[in-house]
């Protein structure tokens, strides 16, 4: 199990067949923030029941993007379901913006949504509704209680590895193959 003292961030929490929590079953998060107060991530392979061309539309928002307007939504979490996540790459400023790593930002203001309608946004974006969250100590507890396995994160995974594959992707980055794990944990 991480020390409190591990930062998490730019990791991806795969679940393992054990976790019965329907929120996270066979889901895949990327910790996006993480110190003593708690954590905060996004699940980044489950679709959500919109299209980005919906939630444009709902922003008021448009583009003649066909592509952009058919892309998933994701259901990040259960926390702020109203509210929009862009996990995406590049290095540009926008309002309000959380750095994860050298080349992965989470940014949260609509800028980056008007920006990616014009075709001027990044070059690889993941948009969802609602994140995920931890309370301090949760996390660490989660993982000594096997519920999680954790992962390096990168861009490949997350922005070209389809939805369906990300599950077992993630977990086979680190040579585990979820089709050979039990649907139960325990302790020695």
């Amino acid at each position: 199990m991480p020390a409190l003292s591990d930062n998490l961030a730019n990791q991806l929490l795969i679940a393992l067949p054990a976790l019965d929590d329907p929120r996270f079953s066979r889901s895949v998060a990327l910790i996006c923030q993480h110190d003593d107060d708690g954590a905060m991530g996004v699940v980044v392979n489950r679709a959500s029941e919109y299209t980005l061309g919906e939630v444009l539309h709902q922003m008021q928002l448009d583009t003649d993007d066909e592509a952009l307007r058919n892309r998933v939504v994701l259901y990040g979490g259960p926390v702020h379901p109203e509210r929009g996540f862009v996990l995406h790459d590049g290095a540009r400023e926008w309002d309000s913006t959380l750095q994860i790593s050298d080349d992965l930002y989470l940014t949260t203001s609509r800028d980056i949504l008007e920006a990616m309608a014009r075709g001027q946004g990044p070059d690889n974006a993941l948009v969802a509704l609602g994140c995920a969250g931890w309370g301090a100590g949760q996390l660490e507890f989660e993982l000594g209680e096997n519920s999680w396995l954790t992962a390096p994160a990168d861009g490949e995974l997350l922005f070209a590895t389809p939805l369906d594959q990300r599950w077992q992707a993630a977990a086979g980055r680190i040579g585990v193959d979820m089709t050979r794990m039990t649907d139960y944990s325990g302790h020695a």
